[in-house]
């Protein structure tokens, strides 16, 4: 099967609010009025974590669909820690990203806590965002 390529494109203008038309979908990443933003949106940092809790949660209601479980739900909660010197461009011996994610999730459904605990563990190894965080990918960049 052909690799499926997904794109975005993102405009900043003059303030810290980045806006995209993804699918028809008008997003905002902002950064909250302390910050010097405006506080339209979530912070990229937000968005990321909630990208990975909703890769989750999708992946999960696919998972339960092929397997026949009734999912009824699931709440997904996503944390994380970083040290934000490196991105206020200051010293620091920590990474500029995040230290540690942890994800915990509450599975509404028929299952023992040892079943759910495993179709957890099948979801997030199916998840491609879980992937992309847990190994190496590679990122370029480039200016045009």
């Amino acid at each position: 099967m052909a690799a499926k390529t997904i794109k975005v494109t993102a405009n900043m203008g003059s303030g810290c609010a980045i806006r995209a038309d993804i699918r028809d979908h008008k997003v905002v990443i902002d950064q909250p009025q302390a910050g010097g933003g405006t506080n339209e949106g979530p912070t990229p940092l937000e968005y990321f974590l909630f990208s990975l809790a909703g890769c989750i949660g999708s992946i999960g209601r696919i998972a339960a669909s092929q397997k026949k479980i009734d999912l009824r739900g699931m709440e997904i909660r996503v944390e994380a820690d970083l040290n934000p010197m490196g991105l206020l461009g200051k010293e620091t011996d920590d990474r500029v990203g995040f230290q540690e994610i942890r994800v915990e999730a509450e599975i509404d459904a028929d299952m023992s806590d040892a079943e759910k605990s495993a179709f957890l563990d099948l979801v997030c190894d199916r998840c491609p965002l879980h992937d992309n965080i847990k190994l190496a990918t590679t990122v370029g960049h480039q200016l045009v």
